[in-house]
């Protein structure tokens, strides 16, 4: 019997109880077996003592239904603290597989009281169990809003310290090149807190010696690819040469595609070359200035890249610009002004 049926435990209800003070007498030849059998399922002696005085004083005078029924009813009294001894009486009635210790007219009769009082509780059980799936499913579901809200002000706080992070950048009196690392630093940080970083800055040395050879902002992965990060704080906009050296790496990585971040505009020719180059290698072009936008109207960081990926591909826009409006947001009209008093490094 399932431990869950507390339901028809903690008090038995009338439609088992009954059935209960029917089957156990036919269940127990004598009288005295009666007495056995809550003995043997733990109730104490104090509850059946003047039963059993009863019994061995005036045996004709006592009645086995009327003996079960007096039991059952102390014990049902007894609440809680009666608890396990009332599990075992219906656990043994519910085990009972051996009807030839009854009388031979009862063995009929108390197979089909044993096989009700196990239809009874498998109703409870089944019951009881329907309501625990119901309450774990519930807690389930509790548990998993519990950690997707956990998780949503986790990001969010991570979020809105890289935002701080990017935006402090333009109230600093660096040098264009400090600035410049330091916008490696922040973009980085705002990737992470996207959950789209794989690696921050890195460099490559060369094997015979050579020193550094190769400098890498940053590494994110977006739909399953790769793809380089270049970031650049100039103050003219980002020409030509600039991007053939990200074209360049590019170029040396079989399946890695490429995302070039500028705090400054592009030029034309820098626009047409990856353009071109869009029929070998995915490129995409952004501006500091879209990503401020972005943060202020907290939308997401992958799902503007992959919309800036996508017009790449189909129309072979690397330039393209996912927000409708084109003005300057807020921030960008705060702090834009400090970017144009540093020069081109």
């Amino acid at each position: 019997m399932n431990n869950g049926s507390v339901d028809i435990t903690f008090h038995y209800p009338p439609e088992l109880f009954n059935l209960l003070v029917d089957v156990l007498p036919l269940l127990n030849r004598a009288k005295s077996d009666v007495l056995l059998f809550f003995r043997g399922a733990g109730v104490s002696d104090v509850v059946t003592a003047d039963i059993a005085a009863s019994l061995k004083s005036a045996p004709k005078n006592v009645n086995k239904y009327q003996m079960v029924r007096t039991v059952l009813e102390r014990l049902n009294a007894k609440g809680e603290s009666a608890l396990r001894e009332r599990r075992e009486v219906l656990r043994r009635v519910v085990d009972f597989a051996n009807f030839d210790s009854c009388w031979p007219n009862d063995q009929l009769k108390a197979k089909g009281l044993v096989a009700s009082i196990r239809e009874v509780v498998n109703q409870k059980d089944a019951f009881t169990r329907m309501n625990n799936a119901r309450e774990e499913e519930r807690q389930m579901r509790l548990a998993e809003t519990q950690r997707i809200a956990a998780e949503k002000r986790e990001r969010t706080s991570k979020i809105e310290n890289a935002k701080q992070g990017l935006y402090a950048l333009f109230g600093t009196s660096a040098t264009a090149q400090e600035r410049g690392k330091m916008l490696e630093t922040a973009l980085n940080n705002l990737f992470q807190a996207y959950g789209v970083l794989i690696r921050k800055a890195f460099h490559l040395v060369g094997e015979t010696g050579e020193g550094i050879v190769e400098q890498i902002d940053g590494v994110i992965e977006l739909g399953g690819t790769l793809y380089f990060v270049e970031m650049k704080w100039y103050r003219n906009p980002v020409g030509k040469p600039e991007i053939s050296e990200h074209l360049i790496r590019l170029m040396s990585r079989a399946e890695a595609r490429g995302i070039f971040i500028s705090a400054s505009d592009y030029t034309e020719p820098a626009i047409h070359t990856v353009r071109e180059f869009l029929q070998q290698k995915i490129l995409v072009l952004s501006t500091l200035q879209e990503i401020v936008h972005l943060l202020d109207q907290q939308d997401d960081l992958a799902e503007f890249f992959t919309k800036k990926i996508q017009a790449a591909q189909i129309h072979k826009n690397p330039f393209f610009c996912p927000h409708n409006d084109q003005r300057r947001s807020t921030s960008w009209r705060q702090f834009g002004r400090t970017s144009r008093d540093h020069r081109t490094p």
